[in-house]
């Protein structure tokens, strides 16, 4: 009878063991291969990093200033480029940007577009002078080139500006908002969008320093209007492109060749080039000045 206990006893405690065992090797095999336990695992290690990346690189700026500037205006934003130079003070305590600004305020029916404005700053004092001022604004990114100071006209500096400004006016055009771009040393006299024409076929209304269908059309990229669909967002593809085979030369002269090439035309691009009755410069002759934008 004693023998029976003890058999009965050990038996008892290798069943013990046994089941010990058997969880053991079940909760070791589950902390390595649990998918539950993996992801949980991940997101503790990685979630400093993402805190980090919010903090330091929020979520597509540019999509949040495209859609704030837009709205309210048939997916359509002005954007001006400006630096350092056009917020810096030229005398009496005025700048090029407010001379800019103020245009908006003193013309007709201008005051409205303020808040579809967005200001393109290629460094941080102008991206601080466009929030001091609480305009719609974005610091575009220059990848180490310095636009900030004054760029002669043709210089390298003044050609790479250039081209940075089409790359991305491209961007913005594949985002599907329409663009009204003008240079900012361009007063705004009136509304422009009452002059544009209304003909939604037209992709894209530009400016020109001479308006002769027999002698062509010679365009001026400082105030145009386009409109995002594919054809549109073809050629700014192209026109960016042809900067690697166009040293020396300038955007504008390079859409002025493509224009005269034809490929506006193999785009089926269809194209309406703005009166110089009213889209012009105060130092051109003109019948109709008080008309002029």
């Amino acid at each position: 009878m004693p023998l029976c206990n003890h058999s009965s006893r050990n038996l008892a405690v290798a069943v013990a063991l046994l089941f010990a065992v058997c969880l053991y090797i079940s909760f070791s095999t589950r902390s390595i291969s649990d998918p539950i336990s993996n992801l949980l695992n991940n997101i503790n290690t990685l979630h400093p990093l993402w805190l980090q990346k919010n903090i330091e690189f929020p979520q597509d700026e540019l999509e949040a200033a495209l859609e704030s500037a837009s709205a309210g205006n048939n997916n359509t934003v002005i954007i001006a480029l400006v630096n350092r130079a056009y917020v810096e003070e030229v005398g009496e305590g005025r700048t090029m940007l407010d001379l800019f600004l103020e245009s908006f305020w003193e013309g007709e029916g201008t005051v409205p577009l303020l808040d579809h404005l967005l200001l393109v700053a290629t460094d941080q004092t102008a991206y601080d002078r466009c929030r001091f001022k609480r305009l719609h604004c974005y610091k575009m990114e220059t990848k180490g080139v310095d636009l900030a100071g004054e760029k002669v006209f043709m210089s390298a500096d003044f050609i790479e500006m250039m081209w940075r400004r089409t790359h991305f006016l491209f961007d913005v055009l594949r985002r599907g908002y329409h663009i009204l771009f003008t240079d900012t040393d361009v007063l705004w006299l009136r509304s422009p969008f009452s002059r544009l024409s209304n003909n939604v076929s037209l992709d894209m209304q530009i400016s020109v320093d001479r308006n002769d269908v027999e002698a062509g059309h010679l365009i001026n990229t400082g105030f145009f209007h386009v409109r995002s669909n594919n054809k549109t967002i073809s050629l700014f593809h192209k026109w960016y492109d042809m900067r690697l085979n166009s040293p020396g030369m300038k955007e504008q002269d390079v859409l002025q060749k493509l224009l005269a090439t034809g490929f506006f035309n193999q785009l089926g691009l269809n194209v309406g080039f703005l009166n110089t009755t009213e889209f012009s410069g105060f130092c051109e002759d003109s019948l109709d000045n008080p008309r002029h934008w």
